[in-house]
């Protein structure tokens, strides 16, 4: 068996030494001069020319964070989807950082160091996580070129770290049944919830795995300790929310809006705009009727395909006696990154993770990471191409090669998690202790 500590501390100081290469990355875009209200002069010059655009740095700007405004609470949204007075894109925990991130800063440079050193350690016990759970494949994370590309582009390092303990925190052994370990990992599952919402959905296979129990233990139906499951996400999801809720729901709420109201276009990277819209007419009237069949189209094939990948889940259990949660897990965020409406370059990180812990093909990984990087640098020297009214075709070509071949392969990586085996050695996982009738299974 790998020696799966010091794999820990490779991943994690690996892991260190890549944030250091993309925080440089990401800072040629910020310096001296500032302008008045603190945003980097070259930053519009050059952030797409030498692809070192990240969204902390931009919503410097447009957000109150230059204006260290309490997230939410005095906040809204306008008709057209405009945010106002300190309201934010995304969940409550993901404001906190950014504000917390401005905190004594006054230009963007200094928030984006900022952000970076906040952001840092959930990317290092990411790596140490993945390290001990599945040896040297944890360098995928540590030493991968999205890391490099997308650590400091927008705030994803926490909620990944939520997701991945959550696993580690079902995966060891000790003196905790699967119940337990369970109600531990939706609070983790909804800790990630309030910073990014997808890892919420991984909510219904964990129930589902404790439902079942694990092989070699008391396969009696543990109904009570699924039902704890789903109730100790869906409280710590309460209890994080309710107090900003309470102090300003106009822009608590507004989070939300913004995510319904944003439409599918040029810079959303998804099938939708690249493959659907050449559909319908260039006209405003072709616009919105566009807009209107991915509003109802997308999530209902993101629910179809949670459900699939539930069923087939189910069946692999019924077949093996093994309902592999992990899988299901990331099968479903396949479905939702391939049908939601939009695919940042970023959601790649959200993605790695399965790709350590679960043994799918290396040839597959690699040309996702392809596909991914003719995103990552292709669509921003894409922007500049027409920004600067320069033939664009090549970019153009470059873009829609990333778009479709990660669709193509976010297809294929549903259904080989679903069949994977873990990198975790069984030997290792906590309650092979089973076999020695030690506390596993269902909790009295």
């Amino acid at each position: 068996m790998p020696n799966r500590p010091a794999a820990g501390v490779v991943a994690t100081v690996l892991c260190g030494l890549a944030l250091i290469v993309a925080y440089l990355n990401k800072a040629r875009c910020a310096g001296p001069p500032f302008t008045a209200d603190g945003r980097s002069e070259m930053f519009d010059r050059i952030k797409d020319a030498q692809v070192c655009y990240s969204d902390i740095q931009y919503l410097w700007l447009g957000r109150g964070i230059n204006e260290h405004i309490f997230p939410y609470v005095t906040g809204g949204i306008t008709p057209d989807g405009t945010l106002t007075g300190g309201a934010v894109e995304y969940p409550v925990l993901s404001g906190l950082i950014m504000w917390l991130g401005a905190a004594g800063a006054h230009d963007d440079a200094a928030f984006l160091l900022h952000s970076a050193l906040l952001l840092a350690p959930f990317a290092l016990v990411t790596a140490w996580l993945l390290g001990r759970l599945s040896g040297a494949a944890a360098l995928l994370w540590a030493a991968g070129p999205p890391l490099v590309l997308y650590a400091f582009h927008n705030w994803e390092l926490p909620v990944v770290c939520t997701s991945v303990a959550a696993v580690y925190v079902v995966a060891r052994p000790r003196r905790y049944t699967l119940r337990t370990k369970g109600i531990l990992a939706a609070i983790l599952l909804g800790v990630g919830f309030c910073l990014k919402l997808y890892p919420g959905i991984f909510v219904i296979p964990l129930a589902l795995y404790v439902l079942v129990g694990e092989p070699g233990a008391d396969r009696r139906r543990d109904v009570r300790g699924a039902l704890a499951v789903l109730g100790a996400a869906v409280a710590t999801v309460a209890l994080i929310n309710l107090p900003f809720a309470l102090a300003g729901y106009e822009g608590w709420r507004a989070s939300f809006t913004f995510q319904q109201l944003r439409q599918a276009d040029i810079t959303t990277n998804s099938i939708w705009y690249w493959g659907l819209r050449p559909l319908f007419d260039h006209g405003p009237h072709g616009e919105a009727t566009f807009q209107n069949v991915v509003s109802t189209a997308s999530p209902l094939l993101v629910l179809a395909a949670f459900a699939l990948a539930v069923g087939l889940g189910w069946k692999r259990f019924q077949d093996t006696g093994e309902f592999p949660w992990v899988g299901v897990s990331g099968a479903m965020l396949c479905g939702f990154l391939l049908f939601h409406k939009v695919h940042s370059p970023q959601y790649t990180l959200w993605l790695i993770p399965f790709l350590v812990l679960l043994e799918v093909p290396w040839t597959a990984i690699g040309a996702y990471l392809v596909a991914d990087a003719a995103i990552g640098v292709g669509v921003f020297r894409y922007f500049y191409a027409l920004g600067m009214g320069e033939p664009y075709q090549v970019e153009e070509r470059v873009v829609v090669f990333g778009v479709w071949g990660r669709a193509l392969l976010l297809v294929l990586l549903f259904f080989l998690f679903l069949r994977a085996r873990s990198r975790t050695p069984r030997e290792s996982r906590p309650d092979a202790s089973a076999e020695s009738g030690e506390l596993v299974g269902v909790a009295s």
